[in-house]
């Protein structure tokens, strides 16, 4: 994978999510990359130069559907969504700094501008549609995208759709966005994806449709208010809307922006997307990460089909660290993985409970022990493994770098015996713990992207030459 250079400044974001229902744990997890790699720029660049957004759309059919279950209005009901994602995403301590509604006047106006852009360059006119279309995906789909006649991602039948609406010209800038992505001017993570990307192109391009002339939700287009625009095409602005666009700012954030998003949504973000901002001469975003699906008993998990997970449930149980570590150390960013909560429990109890609980705890006991609380800092040989991997979305393989410190340092302490070295040599004890000790600082100073509650701990425990023990234990044995 090609790795990040340091920028001047840092932009993440995450999908804006349909609102139909709760977050599930699949939600979580583009969520939680995104705050990593948020925390990691942060450590690099300085709070006020990283920014990390996320948020919910609104303007879907599907909300005025499950509006209508709820028996409540569209306003009453995406206000209460909205605080449900919000109070998620709260509860598992995430640290985004804005959190985009597209119902908001900022998003409209960022659309509007845009949408006039890509109009004067005469890259939009009028037509009739006819073809197969997902309400669930909320997507057209092309003849041979189906799968036995059916959405490919629900697996469920699709509608026929006819009606006279604008499209984009999508085709004339298929070289263009093709070109960007074999020189790599736009990155598209992992390489499967990529290759996915440019197949998709070869295979030629249509027009799309950008309005809808029928639908009851939605922002007006700006050069005919009796349509509504597209979800998605409205939708993908809402990254330039955080970014304070129309205003020229937007481009001391975009020259660094990595959209992270599913890969069942790439078509938009990797073809359409671009396209849009060329039409409107715009910068296309530096870096788009594609990450798999969980799967639960070997089926996607999916509001559609009723096959969630709720994450803050597993947050309760194990704590928000804990659920950070295993969806980024257990499925490798960009591949497909299932989920499961024995896998979970098994991961908690060896790595995290047995392996860097268990580390933390005796040599703090050890220390206190042994050297009255008392300890001095040496130096750690540089390793890059976790910088080099974390910059390139390898959550897993940085983390693998980080608890095998863990791991050697606990087969240091069973091969070395401090507690029978202490009645023979205890200058030999002093200098096994301190270099010990500049081990967990090394650890604990890589973990706090991913796990920054128990850094903060381990952190607590160590400070400034002296051991305190009460901080507690990291993580506690679940029966």
């Amino acid at each position: 994978m090609t790795q990040i250079n340091q920028p001047n400044k840092f932009y993440v974001t995450t999908p804006i999510y349909y609102i139909n229902d709760r977050p599930h744990v699949g939600h979580a997890y583009s969520t939680i990359a995104a705050d990593t790699l948020a925390r990691y720029w942060r450590k690099k660049l300085g709070e006020e130069n990283v920014m990390f957004s996320t948020g919910i759309d609104e303007n879907s059919k599907k909300t005025i559907e499950a509006a209508e279950l709820a028996d409540k209005s569209i306003v009453d009901y995406t206000d209460e969504m909205a605080g449900v994602w919000k109070k998620t995403w709260d509860a598992l301590g995430l640290s985004y700094d804005d959190f985009i509604r597209t119902s908001e006047p900022r998003h409209k106006a960022a659309v509007e501008d845009m949408l006039t852009k890509i109009e004067q360059a005469n890259d939009i006119s009028k037509g009739y549609y006819e073809g197969p279309y997902c309400y669930r995906c909320e997507q057209f789909y092309r003849d041979d995208e189906l799968v036995d006649g059916n959405c490919p991602v629900h697996k469920k039948p699709i509608e026929i759709v006819k009606e006279e609406n604008y499209f984009f010209d999508l085709p004339k800038y298929a070289e263009q966005v093709k070109t960007a992505i074999l020189r790599e001017e736009l990155e598209i993570l992992p390489l499967s994806r990529r290759n996915e990307v440019l197949a998709f192109i070869d295979r030629g391009l249509e027009k799309i449709s950008i309005s809808r002339a029928n639908q009851d939700i939605g922002l007006e287009l700006p050069f005919d208010r009796t349509q509504k625009i597209y979800v998605w095409v409205e939708a993908l602005i809402n990254y330039l809307t955080v970014t304070g666009y129309p205003d020229n700012s937007y481009e001391n954030w975009w020259e660094n922006v990595t959209h992270i998003v599913g890969k069942d949504i790439i078509k938009f973000h990797c073809i359409i997307w671009p396209a849009m901002l060329l039409s409107a001469g715009l910068q296309l975003p530096k870096r788009i990460f594609a990450h798999g699906f969980f799967t639960l008993d070997g089926e996607k998990i999916s509001k559609s089909t009723g096959n969630t997970i709720d994450p803050v449930e597993l947050s309760n149980q194990y704590g928000n660290d804990a659920l950070r570590y295993y969806l980024l150390r257990e499925i490798p960013f960009g591949s497909d993985g299932d989920f499961s909560q024995a896998r979970f429990k098994v991961i908690y109890d060896s790595e995290l409970s047995n392996g860097l609980g268990n580390l933390v705890q005796r040599v703090a006991v050890m220390t206190s022990k042994y050297c009255d609380g008392n300890y001095t800092l040496g130096d750690y040989p540089e390793r890059r493994e976790v910088d080099m991997a974390l910059t390139s979305c390898a959550f897993d393989r940085a983390l693998e770098a980080i608890f095998d410190a863990v791991r050697s340092s606990n087969q240091k302490i069973e091969e070395a015996k401090p507690w029978e070295l202490a009645k023979t040599d205890p200058d030999a004890v002093a200098e096994l713990l301190n270099g010990l000790i500049t081990g967990i600082h090394w650890i604990s100073s890589n973990l706090e992207p991913f796990l920054p509650d128990t850094a903060n701990k381990v952190q607590a425990i160590f400070k400034d030459g002296r051991v305190d023990a009460s901080v507690g234990i990291l993580f506690p044995r679940i029966d």
